[in-house]
């Protein structure tokens, strides 16, 4: 028994160590992604912003590169919700103690409240349930009796039973399963999809109202320093932060569009991509006459209309 008891305590501690180690790893690399972004604005000042996003692209692809070598040689991952955790912290940090003196106070206390909204939405779906059917559940029971004999769905109930999905990622079946998300280590199904967009909405607004600020800041900066934000240290790591801003802006905005068009036709990004492998979403054109081939075309048996979508999406997943 004090055995057992010994090997779990080796395990918890194990597992704490390991956890410890992805997170060093995590916030080393998001300082050194950052100090690699205040290169492109100290050295190309007066070049366009498509140029200066281009190398801020360039200088991103460097790191993680680098960041993959040094973990195939040290054998620890970084953790990506630590990563999306640090990124958010570096860049408040930086907004306190630089560019927060050029914004009006209510405007200040207004970007504040965002980011600590976000922070805890972060935490809280990194801890919410998204739909997992646990064994010995009536859903898992549900799920095997319709695998097993075949059973249709006629009613709402069993009609979401047949989405639920499985996950390589958590090894789990899960209801409603849209994707698993490395940047929030978790899957999002049923129960936190909505949660998902809040936080996608949430990081959208933060880091477009960071934009807006720094530029501010750049701006004043610019008329009453004259070339001095060309080199300064300060001025370098609000240009850099804003130009990182402006990418996970560029693609959070097809992301979040990606999804809203889900809501919208009532589908999943799992289900859209491997729908060869769901049967409800096969529509066999049989072969004509002299011809020795079907086709298999897509057809979304969910649909039911926008109106009806999205009513449907705030019901269920609400």
């Amino acid at each position: 028994m004090q055995q057992i008891q010994d090997q779990r305590k080796k395990k918890v501690l194990v597992s704490c160590f390991k956890q410890i180690g992805r997170c060093t790893v995590s916030c080393i690399l998001v300082l050194l992604t950052q100090f690699a972004l205040t290169l492109v604005p100290h050295f190309f000042p007066a070049s366009s912003l498509l140029v200066q996003l281009t190398l801020s692209v360039v200088a991103l692809v460097f790191v993680l590169g680098l960041g993959r070598w040094c973990r195939r040689i040290v054998g620890v991952y970084a953790s990506a919700p630590a990563l999306v955790f640090f990124n958010l912290i570096f860049i408040w940090a930086v907004y306190i103690f630089i560019v927060r003196q050029a914004i009006p106070y209510f405007i200040s206390i207004v970007f504040n409240i965002e980011v600590t909204l976000l922070i805890l939405g972060v935490c809280s779906i990194l801890s919410s349930d998204p739909g997992l059917v646990t064994h010995g559940s009536s859903d898992a029971n549900k799920l095997i009796e319709t695998k097993a004999f075949g059973v249709e769905a006629h009613n709402e109930g069993s009609a979401l039973l047949k989405r639920v999905r499985y996950c390589k990622s958590c090894k789990a079946y899960i209801k409603g399963f849209d994707h698993h998300c490395p940047a929030f280590g978790n899957c999002i199904g049923q129960n936190n999809y909505v949660l998902f967009m809040i936080l996608l909405a949430g990081f959208l607004t933060t880091e477009a109202s960071y934009i807006v600020c720094s530029s501010q800041f750049s701006r004043g900066s610019q008329i009453l320093g004259g070339t001095w934000f060309e080199t300064d240290l300060a001025g370098s790591l609000v240009v850099s932060t804003m130009l990182f801003s402006l990418l996970q802006v560029i693609w959070q905005g097809v992301f979040f569009t990606w999804h809203l068009y889900c809501i919208c036709f009532n589908i999943r990004t799992d289900e859209w991509i491997n729908w060869k492998k769901y049967p409800e979403f096969q529509f066999v054109i049989q072969s004509q006459p002299g011809e020795s081939f079907t086709r298999v075309m897509f057809k979304n048996p969910y649909d039911n209309g926008y109106l009806q979508n999205v009513k449907e999406f705030l019901s269920v997943h609400g």
